[in-house]
């Protein structure tokens, strides 16, 4: 199946095509749409992933899929959560960067003893204007003290996962896609496309 990614951000493809084999991913880019982006307001991951693939569907007219995923912690409530991209930004004179906004969430952490949390992952494919799918994955680990690992991304380094002994930004592809919110909704996904692909 080929599908529209809807992002601007190549990175994404990155991790999202290995998890998905057999299927050819697009940037908005590849149609012709430079900086494609959509405000995500939505309460939920759902909501923001819904409104994110609809958006794209909307104007190339082809199958898309739309990542939105964040991280929860449950001693702050479930924040970042859906803020996760722009967690410590409110108010601030830029943007922080990964770095920045992992130092503010352990900051936000000091003192609190359960340091439990999850990745949460929410994957919709549109397919027409009234047919979509949607999964939710979690992987669940427990929040460090300090950063360790230099691989991944964003919240990766912060994250501990007791059943491997590894920060996510510790762990090679292969785990990562097999044992990531990511890579657990894009093999449920998978399965979903694999039906449809199968539909007489």
């Amino acid at each position: 199946m080929e599908l529209f990614v809807a992002t601007g951000n190549p990175h994404k493809l990155i991790e999202l095509e290995p998890a998905l084999p057999g299927h050819t991913l697009r940037l908005p880019s590849d149609a012709g749409i430079e900086g494609f982006e959509v405000v995500e307001d939505g309460g939920t991951f759902l909501d923001n992933a819904v409104k994110k693939a609809k958006t794209l569907f909307s104007i190339v007219g082809e199958p898309t899929l739309a990542d939105d995923s964040g991280l929860v912690v449950r001693a702050l409530g479930g924040a970042p959560g859906v803020f996760s991209a722009r967690y410590g930004s409110a108010g601030a004179s830029h943007r922080l960067e990964a770095a920045e906004r992992n130092a503010y969430l352990l900051a936000n952490m000091a003192g609190k003893e359960d340091r439990s949390c999850a990745f949460v992952c929410c994957l919709v494919l549109v397919l027409s204007e009234e047919r979509l799918f949607a999964v939710q994955e979690v992987c669940a680990g427990i929040l460090l003290r300090e950063p360790i690992g230099s691989g991944g991304f964003g919240y990766d380094p912060v994250v501990y996962l007791p059943q491997l002994a590894k920060s996510v930004a510790q762990l090679s592809v292969d785990e990562k896609n097999r044992f990531s919110h990511r890579g657990r909704a894009c093999a449920r996904m998978a399965a979903i496309m694999a039906e449809i692909e199968a539909e007489p």
